[in-house]
């Protein structure tokens, strides 16, 4: 646990929170991708809340409501910066967490740093596998051109030039967060891992995929989504809510 003070509200979103007198909920932080807010997390918060689980948003600097702010540049600082923010909601109880791409990275950083229940890594590649990428010294252009392959931000949004100027800064941050992010080879955390990636990502493969349960020294498990690229989430919502369901509902109580 790191001892770096932050503002959790800051950092943290809830959309639905339990009422009074509910039972309390499983936490599950997510880790948004690259250039991805907490709001992106939303509809599988509706989804989760009925099972039972709390879906703990995290909202990085430099992005809708934290515009002001400048954006993260480094996944550690991110993750160490994540694991204070959560402090309050992880007393007492270990919160499992899950992140897409970019956010898979930080939330593995952060379970290094946390010991969450469960990590549930997303659409990236293990730490271990790298791939000389470097987006984030494209053009504007071509930045956004990359994005749009990928299915993550609207060609709509994007061709507004008030709009671009607010995503493209923490766009590009992320992006070279990631780029640049290189952890130990031999990096490990001491939770169960799972692993859910589209046998169709361009940013993974199943061995890349696979190559995960070399980073834990728990269980592992690796879900190959049919037909999935890599926003597989935005279709196939209802898959992920039962494989997330199914794998906290094997935890110890």
């Amino acid at each position: 646990m790191t001892g770096l003070m932050v503002d959790s509200d800051a950092w943290i979103r809830r959309f639905h929170p339990p009422a009074a007198g509910e039972p309390e909920r499983t936490p599950l932080v997510c880790f948004p991708h690259a250039g991805g807010s907490a709001a992106y997390f939303h509809g599988l918060s509706r989804l989760l809340a009925p099972a039972g689980i709390e879906v703990l948003a995290v909202q990085y600097p430099g992005r809708q409501d934290r515009r002001g702010e400048a954006p993260m540049e480094d996944v550690r600082e991110i993750a160490a910066a994540v694991v204070a923010a959560i402090a309050p909601w992880a007393a007492g109880r270990r919160p499992a967490y899950f992140g897409h791409s970019m956010g898979a990275a930080v939330a593995f950083e952060a379970a290094r740093l946390s010991e969450p229940s469960v990590l549930f890594a997303s659409g990236r590649r293990a730490p271990s596998t790298h791939r000389a990428e470097a987006f984030h010294l494209l053009d504007d252009d071509a930045l956004i051109a990359e994005t749009e392959r990928l299915s993550g931000v609207s060609s709509e949004l994007l061709a507004d030039p008030e709009m671009r100027e607010l995503v493209l800064p923490p766009l590009r941050a992320d992006y070279r967060a990631i780029e640049t992010y290189r952890p130990e080879p031999d990096a490990v955390v001491r939770v169960p891992v799972e692993v859910v990636v589209g046998d169709r990502d361009p940013r993974v493969n199943e061995e890349e995929a696979r190559a995960w349960q070399a980073h834990t020294t728990g269980e592992f498990g690796c879900t190959i989504v049919p037909g999935g690229g890599h926003f597989y989430l935005a279709d196939r919502t209802d898959e992920l809510v039962a494989l997330i369901t199914g794998r906290l509902a094997r935890l110890p109580r």
